[in-house]
This record gives C-alpha cells, sequence and structure tokens, in this order.
C-alpha cells in the first residue's frame, strides 16, 4: 500500500472516528447516562415552536368555560361562593341553557356551613332543645336549610363531573386524604397483568361524599407532569391511587360527552403475558384511539393562544343573560380565571395560560382523537437519523469545496428541522430534533476543525517546501492580505538576477561527489537565505547557477531595489562562504551576478505532465547575458540600464554601452558598487573618474583616456582598467569609423 493510499485510509478513519464521538454523545444523552439538561432546554423550545407554527388558532365552540371572573366575584362575593348559588347555576346550566356535560375545575373538599346553620346548631344544644319535640323540629329546620345537601341534589340525574385533586407527595402533619374519591377508572384486580408505570399519588384532596355520590364521574385537575423549565406541555390521562387507576377530569368529561364508551388500554404486543408501558401505544374511548407514553400522558393539542375557547361570566349564567346558542348542547367547564385565584400555567403558548382552557383543549384533542404521539420508537428513528448524521459529515462534508461544504452545513439543519416538521405535521409523530440538530453541529465542527488542522499542517508543510523557492514571509503576507496570488501567465514589471560560481567546473574537478554535495549545500543556502531576506523568489537551481526573480507573485513596487541589494549581500555572502572553504582545505570561490529590470512575462508555464512558475522575455535572457559579462570586465555584479533606472541610493559605475548576443539594440551596463551613504570619497573619486575616462573613450580621445586609465590602475589594478586600456592599444591600429556610437558588440555570452 503507497503512502498516499495509507494517509488518506488514515484520514477516512480519523474522520470516522470523529464522527463516532459525536455519535457516541449523544447516544448516552438517549440513554440518559446523562442526560444532557441542554438539549433537553432546546428540545422543549423546538417543541413550542412547531407547536405554535401548526396550531389552528381558532375557537372551537364544542367547549364553554363558566368563568368564576373578577366581575362575578364582585356581584356574587369572592369565592368560594354559597353552596346554594352553586346550586342555581348548576340549575340553570342543565334547565334552561341544556349544556351536555359540565367539569368542575374546582375543588369541594369541605362542607359549607351557613350563619342560619350554625345558629340552629347551637339552639340543638341550649335548654330550649329539652322540650318534647323542639330539637325534632330544629334538625328538620336544618336539614332544609342545609347549602350542601341543596348543591349535592342539583347534581342528580345530571352529567355532573366533580374535580379532585391527588397529592404526589405529603408534608409531616399532612392528612394522607380528604373527602372521596370517584368510582375508579381500572380497579386493582383489573391490572393482574399489566405492567405499566402509572403515575403514582401518595394521597388526595377529594369531594365530599354526598357530592361525589350524586355526580356521574370525577377526575383530577393537578399537573404532575411539568417540565423542567416549569412548563405545561403534558398531562397524563390516568393516575393510580392505591392500586386503582383514576381518570383526568378531560378523559372523564370526555368519556360522557362521547356516550360513556368502554375505556381501554392497546399494546403492541398484546399476546404477551405481561404486557408493558414500553409497548403500551394507545388508550381507546370507544372506537376513538389516543395515542399515549408508557406513563399513558399525552401531549395537550394546544390549538391556539389564550381565548381560544368562549368564556361566559357565571354572573351572567346566574341571572340568565348568557347566550343560550354558545351553551346548548356544549361541554361546560366552570372554572377561574381571576387573577386571585392563581390558576395560571406557564404553556408553549403563554405564559400565564388560564389553567382551566388547558383541560378545555385536552378534552377537544380526545373527541377529536387528535393527539401527536410520541412513540416507543422513537428513540430508535432518533438513533438512525443520528447514525445518518455522523456518516453525511465523515463522508460527504470532506468531499466537498468550500462553497459546497458551507451550503452543507446550512442545508443539513434546514433538512432535519423540515423533515422533522413533516412527521409532525402529516404523521402526528413527536419526534426529537434537538439531539440531531445539536449533533449535526458538533459533528460538522469537529469535521470542520479537523480538516482546518490538516489543512494547517499540510499548508505549513508546502509552506517549508515552497519557503525553498518563495520566502515564507511573503507566503505569510499573502495569506494574511488574503490577496489572490495569480500564477496565470501575464506581463508584468520584475526585476531578475542570475549568478554563477566562476571555474565551477575545474573547482569540481578536485573534489569527489560527497565533498561536492557538502560544498553546494554550504554554497547554496546562504545564498537562498540572502534572496528570501530580501523578498526574492526562486526560479531555479541549475548545477552552480541561482535564478531568481523579484515583483511575483506578490506586486513589489522596490523590486529593483531588493535585487540590487540581495545581489550585493549574496557577493559579501560568497565571501565568507569562501573563507570558511578555505580553512576547511576546499579551493575558495566566487560568484557573478547579473541583474535586468523591466516588463517579462511571469506565470505557470510548462506542458501538461510539468509546470513551473518562472519568468520568461529578453529582460530575463539580458540578465542572463550580464552575468556572464561579470567574467569578462572583472566585476562581481553588473545591471541593466533598466535596472539602474528603478533604483536610486546606489552608487553606480558605467562600465560599458554593450550589443550583447542575441539583442541589436545597445544597452547601457552599470556595476553597483554599493549604497552612496556607505561608501567612501575615494571610491566616489574612482567612479567619478572613470566615467570621464569612458567619456573620452568614446569622444576617440585616447590619450586622455589613457591617462586617467593608468591613474586608476596605478591606486587599484582591476580587471575593468586593463579591458579599456587593451581596447585603446586596438584602436590605435585599427581605428573605428567615424560614426562609431562607442558601442561594443560582445560576440559571446
Amino acid at each position: 500500500m503507497s503512502s498516499a493510499v495509507r494517509t488518506r485510509w488514515l484520514r477516512l478513519l480519523t474522520r470516522l472516528a470523529i464522527s463516532g464521538i459525536s455519535l457516541a454523545v449523544f447516544v448516552m444523552h438517549i440513554a440518559s447516562s446523562p442526560r444532557f439538561e441542554i438539549i433537553d432546554r432546546i428540545e422543549n423550545y423546538l417543541y413550542d415552536v412547531r407547536v405554535r407554527l401548526t396550531m389552528p388558532d381558532t375557537i372551537d365552540d364544542r367547549v364553554v368555560i363558566i368563568d368564576i371572573d373578577e366581575a362575578s366575584q364582585a356581584e356574587l362575593g369572592q369565592w368560594p361562593w354559597p353552596r346554594d348559588t352553586l346550586a342555581e347555576i348548576v340549575d340553570r346550566l342543565f334547565d334552561d341553557y341544556g349544556v351536555r356535560v359540565l367539569g368542575f375545575d374546582v375543588l369541594f373538599a369541605e362542607a359549607e356551613e351557613t350563619a342560619a346553620e350554625r345558629l340552629l346548631a347551637t339552639l340543638q344544644t341550649d335548654e330550649l332543645a329539652e322540650i318534647p319535640g323542639v330539637s325534632e323540629r330544629l334538625a328538620q329546620i336544618r336539614a332544609g336549610i342545609d347549602s350542601n345537601i341543596r348543591f349535592a341534589e342539583a347534581l342528580i340525574a345530571r352529567d355532573v363531573v366533580t374535580g379532585f385533586v391527588f397529592k404526589d407527595s405529603l408534608l409531616p402533619n399532612e392528612p394522607v386524604s380528604t373527602g372521596v374519591l370517584p368510582p375508579p377508572l381500572f380497579a386493582a384486580a383489573d391490572l393482574q397483568d399489566i405492567d405499566v408505570p402509572f403515575i403514582e399519588a401518595r394521597g388526595f384532596a377529594g369531594s365530599l361524599q354526598d357530592l361525589q355520590l350524586n355526580a356521574i364521574g370525577g377526575g383530577f385537575f393537578d399537573s404532575p407532569l411539568i417540565d423542567s423549565d416549569g412548563v405545561f406541555r403534558r398531562a397524563p390521562l390516568v393516575q393510580r391511587y392505591a392500586g386503582d387507576v383514576y381518570s383526568s377530569l378531560a378523559l372523564a368529561v370526555a368519556q360522557i360527552a362521547m356516550g360513556s364508551p368502554p375505556v381501554g388500554l392497546v399494546f403492541a404486543d398484546d399476546g404477551a403475558d405481561a404486557r408493558r408501558g414500553i409497548d403500551l401505544e394507545y388508550l381507546t374511548l370507544g372506537e376513538t384511539r389516543i395515542p399515549v407514553n408508557e406513563h399513558v400522558a399525552v401531549f395537550i393539542p394546544f390549538r391556539g393562544h389564550q381565548g381560544s375557547f368562549r368564556f361566559i361570566s357565571a354572573k351572567d349564567v346566574l341571572a340568565g343573560t348568557a347566550p343560550g346558542d354558545l351553551l346548548e348542547g356544549r361541554i361546560a367547564l366552570l372554572g377561574a380565571s381571576a387573577a386571585g385565584l392563581l390558576d395560571l400555567r406557564s404553556t408553549p403558548v403563554g405564559q400565564r395560560y388560564i389553567g382551566v382552557e388547558a383541560h378545555a383543549n385536552l378534552i377537544a384533542g380526545l373527541l377529536d382523537g387528535d393527539i401527536r404521539q410520541h412513540p416507543s420508537y422513537a428513540a430508535g428513528i432518533e438513533l438512525t437519523l443520528l447514525f445518518l448524521i455522523a456518516l453525511l459529515t465523515s463522508l460527504l462534508l470532506p468531499r466537498l469545496s468550500p462553497p459546497g461544504a458551507l451550503a452543507f452545513v446550512v442545508a443539513l439543519p434546514v433538512v432535519i428541522l423540515l423533515s422533522n416538521l413533516w412527521m409532525w405535521n402529516s404523521l402526528h409523530l413527536v419526534i426529537p430534533v434537538a439531539s440531531l440538530l445539536c449533533c449535526a453541529l458538533f459533528a460538522t465542527l469537529l469535521q470542520i476543525n479537523y480538516g482546518f488542522f490538516v489543512e494547517s499542517r499540510n499548508k505549513r508543510h508546502l509552506s517549508r517546501v515552497f519557503g525553498q523557492y518563495i520566502p515564507p514571509s511573503l507566503v505569510e503576507e499573502m495569506d494574511e492580505s488574503g490577496e489572490e496570488a495569480s500564477l496565470e501567465g501575464e506581463a508584468r514589471d520584475l526585476s531578475v538576477l542570475f549568478s554563477d560560481v566562476r571555474g565551477f567546473t575545474t573547482l569540481s574537478e578536485n573534489l569527489d561527489a560527497r565533498e561536492l554535495t557538502q560544498l553546494m549545500n554550504e554554497f547554496l543556502t546562504p545564498i537562498t537565505g540572502v534572496i528570501q531576506r530580501h523578498r526574492g523568489t526562486i526560479d531555479k537551481y541549475m548545477g552552480d547557477a541561482v535564478m531568481a526573480f523579484w515583483g511575483a507573485p506578490l506586486p513589489d513596487g522596490q523590486h529593483a531595489d531588493h535585487a540590487v541589494t540581495a545581489g550585493l549581500d549574496m557577493i559579501r555572502a560568497v565571501r565568507d562562504v569562501s573563507a570558511t572553504f578555505i580553512a576547511k582545505g576546499w579551493p575558495p570561490i566566487a560568484v557573478g551576478v547579473g541583474v535586468s529590470s523591466g516588463e517579462m512575462n511571469v506565470g505557470n508555464m510548462g506542458s501538461e505532465f510539468r509546470i513551473a512558475y518562472t519568468v520568461m522575455g529578453d529582460i530575463v535572457n539580458l540578465g542572463s547575458r550580464l552575468e556572464g559579462l561579470t567574467k569578462q570586465y572583472g566585476v562581481d555584479m553588473i545591471v541593466s540600464e533598466g535596472t539602474a533606472g528603478r533604483i536610486d541610493g546606489f552608487l553606480l559605475r558605467e562600465i560599458d554601452l554593450v550589443r550583447v548576443k542575441g539583442k541589436n539594440e545597445p544597452v547601457a551596463i552599470f556595476e553597483p558598487l554599493g549604497r552612496i551613504d556607505e561608501l567612501g570619497d575615494d571610491v566616489r573619486q574612482a567612479v567619478e573618474d572613470f566615467s570621464s575616462s569612458i567619456t573620452a573613450y568614446r569622444e576617440q580621445r585616447w590619450d586622455d583616456a589613457e591617462k586617467i586609465l593608468h591613474a586608476l590602475k596605478d591606486r587599484d589594478d582591476a580587471l575593468l582598467y586593463t579591458v579599456y586600456l587593451n581596447r585603446i592599444a586596438q584602436f590605435r591600429t585599427s581605428p573605428p569609423i567615424r560614426e562609431w556610437d562607442g558601442v561594443f558588440e560582445h560576440k559571446t555570452k
């Protein structure tokens, strides 16, 4: 297996492992080991959003709320009202308005005792009661004015459902129970083969015995399933107490409104010996199936914001002024909206939602069978989708381009939300979505970070590799600036430099291969360092020769300055290296440098098999020719007139006006001696004197030119002076033509 294949497999396995870690985290959440509260909070929020997005937000006329509102309290007195007043309200609702069912979302746990009843009780214990027949008569009178009896008689033969409260905990001195319970929905004996984790109550506060006996049924209206954020989203349809199972107020009212059909439980594996809560699918009301969870609880189907049901003031019912068409044949719930009674709850559709209206929503949902289901296989769907997300983020995401990856990161949550909303709306399924979104976010972040790590590592590797050609500072500058460094072919004003070791062929013949390799490395390393320090790009190494250019890939307005400075520093660096070579017993070395500036072509050039980022053109060829001329003039560095015109602050000595091989037009060439402010007066004077000799030479004043050149040669026996003295000697015997322009034509490089 090749290294590239191993690398690809290693990266694939790493990405699979990253997604596997993401998957494992959320599998632990599903298994509640541990369960992450933040995900539950997000899930609750998204549940509320789905409720608000899909609720019809219309008024349901089937259920009417008889409201114990502030106006009724102002007219009838503070709650609780006298029982005979309540009895009259019940009579009005059934006799005058013809309601179908009446449910009490209030508790009548204590008997009422009026002032008249207390007086009669006192008289029964007084001496007056010892008179024959008086005690019996007082008892008859007391029974006739007992408002509890009056209220209880108002419930006889009417479809009235009382309310009671189950207690999930008890205070130290709190009684376990008060009042009585209605008949259970399922007796303990009927649940022998059922293993369902019903919500268990530890006590209750029920209605007075006479009231409960005369009512057709009863149901609890407490809310034991408040979520951790304090929001009322689910409600149990039943609770178990002392082995028996009792209906909620909503279930009891809906059952009577539907004609008291039988209630049953449907399990996925109904033939099993012990039917378990995990297999529980539905509670049935006759032919209507209500999807429930293992606790026989349902999501409350809120149909809209507060006011989705008609509220009729209790005082209007008592006065007979309530609209009859809104009550006849309807389900009526007696409950309170008055702020002082504190029957307010936080729900998905409102923070201060009236409790009795929550029961109305549930009753309407039970009548319609319109309850969303959180099935037992929801965890399986969740796990399958989590696994699919893990695969997509590990296998698909790395293959995408940056725009494609961005589209994927945006599209994945959108697809998750839309598919979940489809299951919610069309299939009436409540499938968790927060874990899927969090997993998608977590996995994509990890994958992107891993990709960034790999890219950064590759970038560092490439920087090290290409740093041999392009200065790392330029790479960093391009990266930080965000500029696109074009590698396409283009014409640009640049400077090119050529350097070559003098006498390399002879030098290499005296060294073995190992020594020659070591010598070249020790020579090229400082040369490369100088070029990169001055923002140059290495074009290529050609044995002992180096080619570099300035002004690409990043533009450089001072490319000529940088190239000339680099050339001077290279010459100094080679002198230092040469001293080291001599100490090792190696021969000394020297280099010639040529620099040319002007417009040239730069970019990726080559074949379909191999390309190189390089420069081409006449200006490039001129630079190579200038490097070759350094040997003939005995100077270390020559620059073209194009370079000389682009630099400032250097002391330049004009060497010649030449026509190099391959070019027809003459070119002035110069030797840069260094920065003007770094050179002494003697050097500047020598440059002026040589310039005077060149002027005399071109004007064919041979005697004047020779005189200056001999004076210069006495101070510095440079080859350059000898070259001109030899030319003058030749021109004395073979004078140039009268129209001679002073150009010297070189036939070789």
